[in-house]
């Protein structure tokens, strides 16, 4: 059972069918026109009330149907019939007349697509007359690679159910689409009804009527008090049955008890969406009313437990909320989980004269959530700027996608939240022990294109930055100051952050030589010297920011007695090609405009921080140019046997199956015998070649070379059973067999491994292996699927990266086998856990030398099916 919305944003459930809505179903096709039951059943039907049980019959491996209510009416119905056994499905498709042009067969199809995908469907097969071009456009216009026969009256339409980035792009839009204009009862409503607001003041209820009278909304406001005619001016009903009209938004500021009721009598009056500014419902059985009050009415729905929301759109000004400054209007969009947070960026930005279009505090996000923020900001054009404040993700998979498409057209800021690695620390493999949520969270981040802060200020500091500057056109920077420790300063922080300190042309150098006193320094980072006047500095910024060689400048300046060079800054910029952030080591504010007013340039307090903003500010440049390459690989030569061998195991594989399981998806690993602990080698041992290496697989132990569970180049059959006996005897009881292989090439040894996270999906791990592993604990991960883009990242992320690859390993093969890792991931979601360290990289080619593997059963779930939170 799903709440989605329709392409014109009502809120609908759709759920699978069962025989208790056999007589709904008859009902919904007894209505339909004479041409839509032409178009259904190619002429006069028969037998309907059969048609309508087979439909409504319990779901199983050959059948399922799902339908679509709106208001409490069954208003649409699909279903598919898998033919013969195969993997082909025949599918049809019954909408209500009222609601044809909604999106309601399309919204059917997906949760159709969705099902049938996850039961091994291939195909969905239809027959259509050639004249119903509306059913021939839904089927098309899915994002499924489509066909249909030509000529004659019908057309046998053909559709490809396997993954495609292009179905998913598909549905995104739709859903972006649909949420916008659900939203838009939210942020661009015709009137408004205050429940709760109270005649004291200082009171919650009052505080957001105050704001909203002061806010300006055009529209119709009044408020729901039983014990007053009128509230600031405002008039008064004593409930939401007694206004004089239905409000299409309503706020409620209520304790919850009431809150609840509150919620329940918007629902029946037909009010769209609500604000719950209220506490003290969730994890409370008033909690779960308001659950199903949205649920039955179609509500939208902010809260509980919030803030409140903004609205700075000057065709509908407003303001729901408690703020004791009414925030300025501006671009920046802002989704905060905290009421707190909310408050304090708020007063921030209004501090640097910069404001939002949209502030959302989503409280305890019993609806809307960041997703929602980022599809309405997507059709937002005057969000120039979104800002995220996620203590948890709902739906991380379908964010990174949002994300990646907003950030795509404006940039998008995160502040990191909720990453502690406590639960880490009984790894039981060292891919997961890397894995932590710190490293997937911000692998998400640096995947979407999020630019992410670990702090509020921080978060200031880079809005700043964006908001009166260019984004710098590459990584090298000048520092130019007229304090040489300052400058020293703004160099160092610059190197610490990963950017690069320009070389100054000999034409630049030469300019600054005639310009400053024989004692300056005229290599990066430039200092003029404090006894230049204010004039001659801003010649020397000019002359810098000439050099083709210079993407970038700080400019560090303090005031002298001859002069402050920070006055002359403004008659330099805005340059209209670089990027240049000011800094004033001893300024009170931690930030500000270099100038009052609408800022030509950030001016920090300290050369750190303008570092740590301008390397943020140059990798998300770089993400915005970055290319995808091409990640594609030569097809598994049977997916359906790798599949059906992890769905028939569960737990940590033996060695002998987790080799196996990598042989299924095509993961180069070297030759491996097992010998169960019990079991003779003698056999085994003459027939392997020489020299060998034996591995203990025991009980509790993971680090095999430091726990003594490897022997390395035994030779000959009668020290192959030696080397067995002696493991034999190390571990004892805990050894449960022995893995047996050839003795690989000399390499560099690595690691690659994936951690499955049931919200984030699988994180795919690559860095230093063998004894290194957890010695240097040099790492870098990926979300998969991995395209050929993120494999390089990976492959350059390292530390170590850098002397890796000078030397003489193959890097193509190290890369084919990450994105081997990831397909393996994405076709078996059951891989809990994968460990392939060392895997031994040489000159030509790779190969992993040992592996564990953990499966584990899960709840197939579809992230990407249209779905409001419940």
């Amino acid at each position: 059972m799903a709440r989605a919305l329709l392409a014109h944003g009502d809120v609908v459930l759709v759920r699978p069918l069962h025989p208790g809505d056999t007589a709904e179903v008859l009902a919904l096709h007894t209505r339909l026109t004479p041409q839509d039951t032409h178009f259904r059943f190619f002429g006069t039907p028969s037998g309907l009330a059969k048609l309508a049980a087979q439909i409504a019959a319990e779901a199983g491996p050959g059948h399922y149907a799902v339908g679509c209510y709106r208001r409490g009416a069954l208003v649409g119905v699909a279903n598919y019939e898998v033919l013969d056994d195969s993997a082909d499905a025949e599918v049809a498709l019954v909408v209500d007349g009222t609601v044809r042009t909604q999106g309601v067969a399309t919204l059917l199809m997906e949760h159709l697509v969705s099902h049938a995908r996850k039961t091994g469907l291939k195909r969905f097969l239809a027959e259509v007359l050639a004249e119903n071009a509306n059913v021939l456009h839904v089927f098309k216009d899915l994002g499924l690679r489509f066909e249909a026969s030509i000529g004659g009256p019908e057309r046998d339409v053909v559709m490809i159910l396997e993954d495609d980035p292009a179905y998913v792009e598909a549905v995104l839009e739709r859903d972006s689409v649909a949420d916008a204009a659900s939203l838009a009862h939210l942020f661009r409503p015709s009137s408004i009804a205050v429940i709760g607001a109270g005649r004291r003041p200082g009171s919650v209820g009052n505080a957001v009527l105050a704001n909203l009278v002061a806010a300006g909304f055009p529209g119709p406001v009044e408020v729901v008090n039983p014990h007053a005619d009128e509230i600031l001016g405002v008039p008064s009903a004593p409930s939401v049955a007694a206004l004089s009209r239905t409000p299409e938004l309503a706020v409620i500021c209520l304790p919850a008890p009431a809150a609840v009721a509150a919620v329940e009598e918007c629902g029946k009056r037909g009010v769209r969406a609500v604000v719950i500014i209220s506490s003290g419902l969730t994890g409370t059985g008033a909690g779960e009313r308001v659950h199903a009050a949205v649920r039955e009415y179609g509500l939208r729905l902010v809260g509980p437990n919030c803030l409140g929301v903004v609205s700075t759109d000057p065709a509908c000004p407003y303001d729901l909320t408690f703020l004791a400054t009414p925030a300025k209007p501006g671009n920046i969009g802002v989704v905060t989980q905290s009421g707190g947070v909310g408050i304090a960026l708020a007063e921030s930005l209004g501090d640097l004269g910069l404001g939002v279009s949209t502030l959302v505090s989503t409280g305890d996000k019993y609806d809307v959530s960041g997703n929602d923020l980022l599809m309405w900001w997507a059709a937002d054009r005057r969000t120039e700027l979104a800002v995220l404040y996620l203590e948890s993700f709902g739906n991380p998979r379908k964010f990174g996608r949002l994300a990646r498409r907003l950030a795509r057209t404006r940039p998008v800021l995160a502040v990191r939240s909720g990453g502690g690695d406590t639960a880490q620390r009984a790894a039981a493999s060292h891919t997961a022990a890397a894995a932590t949520p710190a490293v997937t969270r911000d692998a998400l981040f640096e995947q979407a294109g999020v630019i992410a802060v670990d702090t509020v200020a921080e978060l200031v500091d880079v809005i700043a930055g964006l908001s009166w500057q260019l984004l710098p056109g590459g990584p090298r920077v000048a520092v130019v100051s007229n304090a040489g420790g300052a400058g020293v300063l703004a160099a160092d922080a610059c190197e610490r952050e990963g950017l690069v300190m320009a070389e100054l042309s000999q034409d630049t150098r030469d300019r600054l030589a005639k310009l400053l006193p024989a004692e300056a320094a005229v290599h990066n980072p430039v200092d003029t010297t404090a006894a230049v006047r204010a004039e001659v500095f801003a010649d020397a910024l000019r002359a810098v920011l000439d050099d083709d060689g210079v993407d970038a400048v700080i400019a560090a300046t303090v005031p002298t007695a001859v002069g402050d060079p920070g006055t002359s800054l403004a008659a330099v910029l805005p340059p209209e090609y670089k990027t240049v952030f000011a800094v004033r080591p001893g300024q009170r504010a931690r930030v500000a405009p270099l100038v009052p007013g609408p800022g030509v340039t950030a001016c920090y307090d300290d050369p750190a921080a303008a570092a740590a903003v301008l390397a943020r500010l140059v990798r998300y440049e770089q993400w915005l140019n970055r290319p995808e390459t091409d990640g594609s690989l030569t097809p598994l030569e049977d997916p359906d046997a790798l599949r059906a061998f992890a769905a028939e195991r569960e737990g940590w594989l033996s060695p002998a199956d987790a080799v196996e399981l990598l042989r299924l998806a095509d993961v180069p690993v070297v030759e491996t015998h097992y010998v169960e602990a019990g079991d003779s080698m003698d056999a085994a041992a003459a027939d392997l070649g020489s020299p060998v290496v034996l591995k203990a697989d025991a009980e509790g132990l993971l680090h095999k070379t430091a726990g003594g569970g490897v022997l390395l180049n035994v030779r000959g059959a009668d020290r192959i059973v030696e080397a067995f006996r002696v493991l034999r005897s190390r571990f004892g009881a805990a050894l449960r067999g022995v893995t047996v292989q050839p003795m690989a090439e000399p390499g560099r040894e690595l690691l690659v491994g994936v951690r499955s996270d049931a919200v984030f999906g699988p994180l795919v791990v690559f860095g230093l292996g063998g004894v290194d592993t957890d010695l240097i604990a040099d790492h870098a991960a990926r979300l998969a699927p991995l395209t050929g883009t993120d494999a390089d990242l990976l492959l350059d992320g390292l530390r170590s990266s850098k002397a890796l690859w000078a030397s003489d390993l193959d890097r193509a093969a190290v890369r084919e086998l990450l994105l081997k890792v990831s397909r393996l991931a994405e076709l078996v979601p059951e891989l809990a856990e994968l460990d392939l360290n060392p895997v031994r990289a040489g000159s030509k080619g790779c190969v992993a030398l040992d592996v564990r593997a953990r499966l584990q059963r899960v709840a197939a779930e579809d992230p990407f099916l249209r779905r409001l939170r419940d």
